[in-house]
């Protein structure tokens, strides 16, 4: 059970495996590569065990990875809903197409900004279709019962000027989250755990060009 997924409802994680993503800094490093060799849950089981929660549980979340890879996400969430419970997603944004399939089902949505739209292969490692971004940007903007944009902030791919470059892509949106880049997880390239975080201090002052594009702007993983 996470208090935190999803505030201010109790919720169940369910992490999908694969990406299409290699974010030098991603801290699921097990969910990218290797995938195969991780432990898994047929849905049978995620169903029984949702079956025995309902008294506990308000929410699903989905997160990864990246769950938009696959075609059975779409009766998965169907499955999920029909047993009563809310369901948020974590998205990159790659796949406008099946998102705006399953729009109607979800009641919230997380999308992954990686950085400013011509940035987005350095971070990503490889090349991007920023147009699907920019597609489910709008598609969230315009269509997601709740939602926020969110970016994890560290200083090899987040620089002053981005602040202003991101918050012009999302102008108008309802939320932005700056979400501090920790080290003491597992990171997908080791190597990065030697970059020191952004100070509090230098993410509040992010934060307040930032509440100039959005209606709420929050920072998380500061201590």
């Amino acid at each position: 059970m996470s208090l935190i997924d999803y505030s201010p409802y109790s919720s169940c994680v369910v992490f999908i495996g694969g990406c299409n993503f290699r974010c030098p800094y991603c801290q699921n490093p097990k969910l990218v590569i290797n995938v195969d060799e991780q432990p898994t849950l047929t849905e049978d089981e995620i169903f029984k065990f949702l079956e025995t929660r309902k008294e506990w549980l308000d929410a699903v979340v989905i997160t990864g990875g990246e769950p938009t890879l696959y075609k059975e996400l779409k009766p998965f969430i169907e499955s999920i809903k029909s047993m009563g419970y809310k369901v948020k997603l974590d998205t990159n944004g790659t796949n406008p197409e099946l998102l705006k399939k399953i729009m109607p089902m979800l009641d919230y949505i997380a999308m992954d900004i990686k950085a400013p739209l011509d940035m987005y292969d350095n971070v990503t490692q490889i090349k991007t279709n920023t147009d699907n971004i920019k597609k489910s940007i709008k598609l969230i903007k315009t269509k997601a019962k709740d939602y926020e944009f969110r970016t994890t902030i560290i200083k090899d791919f987040f620089k002053g000027d981005d602040v202003i470059k991101i918050g012009e892509i999302l102008k108008g949106s309802k939320k932005y989250t700056m979400q501090q880049f920790r080290q003491n997880m597992p990171i997908l390239d080791e190597s990065y755990k030697k970059v020191k975080p952004y100070t509090k201090e230098e993410l509040e002052k992010f934060k307040t060009v930032l509440d100039n594009y959005f209606d709420e702007v929050e920072i998380k993983g500061t201590y």
